[in-house]
Formats: C-alpha cells, structure tokens, sequence
C-alpha cells in the first residue's frame, strides 16, 4: 500500500531547474513601469525618454555583471529566443564562410533543435559525446574544428544533471585555433541559463562571442532574457519589423521585464557564494538521506564532492526498476514536485537525450528523477520528502512490470 497521505499536504517545489518565482525585491523594481512608467520606450516626449533611460540603465547593469560594454546586450524574451537567436543569426550571416557547427549531445533542446533545423538546409553539425558525467573531452573538440567551421555552441551548465563546463578552457581552445589560422570563426557560444548565479558570468575570463541567459532561473520575471554578443559577431536577425535592440530584435520592449531581469541577475551574482554553500550542503544531507532509505538508487552525473563541477542545487537519481513518470506523479499527490528525465510531455515518451548520451541505457534513464533545490528550500522540506519517498519507491517496484523485466 502507498503511504496515508498528511491531513495538511505540504507543498515542497524541488524544481528550480525549470522555473523560478519572482523575488520580492525584483517584483518591486518591476511594479512602477507596469502604472506609471508604461510609455513605449521609442517615443520622443519626456515619458518616453524616461523609460527608454531605464532600459539603457539596465542594459548597462546587465553588461557590468558580464565585464562588457552595454551595445553587447540584447534584450529578448527568454533564452530559448537567445539561442534561437545566436544559433540561426550566425548561420545566416555568415553561411557563405562556413557551415559547419559544433555542440554537444546533450544541450538543450532550445539548441539542438535549432541545429536540427539548419541541418535541413544544407549545414553539417558535429555532435561531441558525453562521458557517463556528462563531460566533453577538449581534444575531440579541437580536432572537429575545420575550416568550414563558423560556430561552437556549449552551455555552461547542463540543466539536467548539472554538469558544469570548462567553459575558459574551451574558449581558450577556441582562440588558440582562431589564432593560429588566422580568423575569426569560429564564433564560441555558451547557454548559460542554469550557470547565472552560481559561476563567474565574466565574457572576457570565459572567452565567450555569445552568451545566453534568461530571467526565469534566478527568480526574475519569466519571458526574459539577454544575449551577449560580442563586438565584431555578426547575427541575421530572428524579428524584423523595428531599429530596436541594436536593429537586431524588434518589438516594442518589455520594459518591466527588462528591469526585473536586470535586477534578478544582479542579486543572483551578489549571492551566489553563499547561497552555493548553502544549497551544496543540502544537497549532500538530501543523497545522504535517500541512499539510507532508499535500496537500489543510482546518481546521474558528475560527483557530488566537487563543487566545481556540478551545479551545487543538482540531483539526478535513477530508481532501478521503476518509471520517473510514475514516480513524479504520486510524490505530486503528497505535495512534491519534481522534474523526470524522460519526456512525459511527448507521445512517445522517449527517455532523456541527455541521460542516455551519457551511456545510460533508456530503461535506466527511464528511471530518473530530477531534483534542483532553491532559494526556500530547507531541511525540514527534504525530510518531508524522504518520508514519502521511500514507501512510494517500494510499492511501485511491487507493481511495476519494468521492474520484473530488470529482475
């Protein structure tokens, strides 16, 4: 039998990888430019110019945290659109250079799609492996590099079992060829989605042309992002229609959202260390507690000792013998939400791109779940979870005929 549920449910969100709510002190930098300072920020009278001010403060605010001048930030809305923007706006403006473009098999699909597409018009995209953490080797990449290559595009961390790249590394890779054969190509790109608040977002340490982040992982607004891109990078635009961002995205701006934005990854970077202490020592009590009640569990991904290279609120586990799916769905009935790694939102429910190019095999990857800590979380909240999770976890190896198929 499943466990009585609690006559009061508590609610205890351990997806932050997904989304994040909107700080307190981010919500009331955004409230004035959604009453009084509406105006559209291209019109010539003085409310105009005040809130197009804001913007260009912003901007400037969002560059100071990058090390790079303000013309290098793209406003958007959200990463998916940076992406998107970096990827095509590359490959248009520089296909008669080269077309030929380097990622990796496990980012994000806002990137892998992308390339998916351009691969359909006649660009060829080299896919480097993954080690069983999740890990690139920097010789493959450098010996994929050719002539005909115009962009290399790495996320910063990986969303789902929190690999964190050698990002320098690889852009100093990058240079060293640029250097050596006299060019500017290829571009380097980094998805830094789920890095912000938790590395150095430096461009110029990083070595990085393009740099994407979005608002909805560091608990500001969501449908907002940035692109960095660096001076002399030239980008097609994605939107036409108006001179905004630089003539490189039209659209009337999204002025609270760009404020919010501005201010989440302000407040992000000034707190990471501390708060990357906090969430790596919960983390750790979490593994602990789950490995002395839970028989039979697997951790996805990098070590966990190592600060360095793993996003410190990250934990993917895979539960032998179970679906995550069925999983996800009875802790969300005591109040628990997690991510799986399997696509539940698809029809044919294939196990996680990201799991399985690390060598899992998909009955294993089927299994997983992923839990990302965040900003509230607590102790007590993780106990609350243990609790439930143990009896759930026995119960449905007792009815689950993929578990008397691993038997």
């Amino acid at each position: 039998m499943f466990p009585d549920k609690p006559k009061k449910k508590k609610i205890v969100y351990l997806d932050h990888a997904a989304t994040t709510y909107c700080r307190e002190a981010v919500r009331e930098t955004m409230d004035p430019y959604f009453f009084e300072q509406f105006a559209n920020p291209s019109s010539l009278y003085s409310l105009g110019r005040e809130v197009n001010g804001a913007i260009n403060s912003a901007r400037r605010q969002v560059a100071d945290i990058l090390g790079t001048v303000s013309d290098s930030i793209i406003f958007t809305s959200g990463g998916t659109e940076s992406d998107n923007l970096a990827i095509f706006g590359v490959a248009q403006a520089n296909k008669e250079k080269g077309r030929h473009i380097i990622t990796t098999a496990g980012e994000h699909p806002a990137v892998l799609h992308a390339l998916q597409e351009l691969e359909k018009q006649g660009f060829q995209v080299t896919y480097l492996s993954l080690d069983r953490q999740g890990n690139i080797d920097l010789k493959e990449l450098v010996a994929a590099i050719c002539p005909e290559t115009i962009l290399v595009s790495i996320m910063y961390a990986n969303n789902e079992i929190g690999t964190i790249y050698p990002i320098a590394d690889i852009g100093r890779e990058i240079l060293k060829w640029r250097k050596a054969k006299n060019t500017p190509f290829p571009f380097f790109h980094s998805d830094a989605c789920q890095a912000a608040g938790v590395v150095d977002l430096s461009v110029e340490k990083n070595h990085v042309d393009l740099l994407t982040l979005n608002g909805s992982k560091i608990y500001g607004p969501k449908g907002t992002g940035v692109l960095y891109k660096r001076r002399g990078v030239s980008l097609h635009p994605q939107m036409v229609g108006g001179s905004q961002e630089f003539k490189l995205r039209a659209g009337t701006e999204n002025t609270a959202g760009i404020i919010g934005l501005a201010k989440a990854l302000e407040l992000a970077q000034e707190d990471r260390e501390k708060e990357n202490q906090r969430l790596f020592t919960l983390r750790q009590y979490f593994w602990e507690k789950i490995q002395a009640t839970v028989p039979d569990v697997a951790l996805n991904g990098p070590e966990l000792i190592n600060p360095d290279v793993r996003l410190p609120n990250n934990l993917n586990v895979s539960f032998t013998g179970i679906e995550g799916e069925a999983l996800l769905l009875y802790l969300d009935e005591y109040g628990v939400m997690v991510s799986t790694g399997s696509a539940c939102s698809s029809l044919s429910l294939k196990p996680s791109h990201v799991l399985t190019a690390c060598g899992l095999p998909p009955v294993v990857a089927h299994s997983s779940l992923r839990f990302t800590l965040g900003q509230r979380t607590t102790k007590t909240d993780l106990d609350y979870v243990i609790k439930y999770l143990g009896p759930i976890v026995a119960r449905l190896r007792e009815i689950s005929p993929l578990n008397s198929r691993i038997k």
